[in-house]
């Protein structure tokens, strides 16, 4: 968070403006907020107010120039976690990801060899699918996982491994009749940690894959990786929550 300190001096010799001329002078004197204040606003997501502080800084920056690459492909992102983890009920949290593909959509149009603007696209979509029901996962399934290749493809790296790991996910997520293999969840979750092998989600999803294995003693040995790795700095709000479900599916596991 941004913490500003302001000091007031009471000059006699300035004259004292009226209370309307004063707020005007300090709107004009304001500097409009940077791309640089909603990166530390959104460091501090796990704060309602911060994530939709450095969402409006984004949608205000692409409203006033649509070009605005990196706006745009933040902007999905920031839908994503409101979408996934913001205040507010299930219609609300639905329509901040349906926000964000539109969001997401526009990136790739901007830039259709940028990474950005797939991976978020499947983000929130797979977000979508996730959190309402069978319906929202067959429609978006072969968009998803089309995103995610084409993600895979461009820069296999992004975000230490993500196209890999989100590809794990959905062949992890997906039923079999539609193309889900456990079997290929494990390859690409593998490949994934490559990238970092401490990555707590990528650790639990990989877990929960070899549940599905019935492998279970190398699933608890994954989960306990998983809680002995030290958070992300990047991503500790995402790291605290993952680390509490495998917290709770390895003491599942030991009953």
């Amino acid at each position: 968070m941004l913490v500003c300190y302001l000091a007031l001096l009471a000059l006699p010799s300035v004259p004292v403006m009226p209370p309307a001329a004063a707020q005007s002078a300090v709107t004009a004197a304001a500097p409009a907020p940077t791309v640089q204040d909603a990166d530390l606003l959104y460091r501090d997501r796990e704060r309602p107010a911060s994530a939709l502080a450095a969402e409006q800084i984004w949608a205000d920056r692409l409203a006033a120039d649509a070009a605005d690459f990196e706006a745009v492909w933040k902007l999905a992102r920031a839908r994503y976690w409101l979408g996934s983890n913001g205040p507010g009920a299930a219609n609300e949290k639905k329509r901040w990801l349906e926000r964000g593909i539109a969001a997401a959509r526009a990136a790739q149009a901007a830039r259709p060899n940028a990474v950005e603007g797939h991976f978020w696209l499947a983000a929130n979509m797979g977000a979508l699918a996730d959190a309402h029901g069978l319906r929202q996962g067959i429609r978006y399934r072969g968009a998803i996982k089309d995103a995610l290749e084409k993600a895979l493809a461009l820069q296999p790296s992004y975000l230490d491994g993500s196209p890999d790991r989100a590809l794990g996910r959905w062949y992890f997520k997906v039923p079999g009749l539609f193309g889900g293999d456990a079997r290929k969840s494990e390859t690409h979750l593998r490949k994934a940690l490559g990238y970092k092998p401490d990555s707590v989600i990528s650790l639990l999803f990989l877990a929960e894959t070899l549940v599905e294995l019935d492998r279970r003693t190398e699933a608890r040995a994954t989960l306990q990786a998983a809680l002995d790795a030290a958070p992300d700095p990047d991503w500790a709000p995402e790291d605290a929550r993952f680390k509490a479900q495998a917290r709770a599916l390895l003491a599942s596991l030991e009953r």
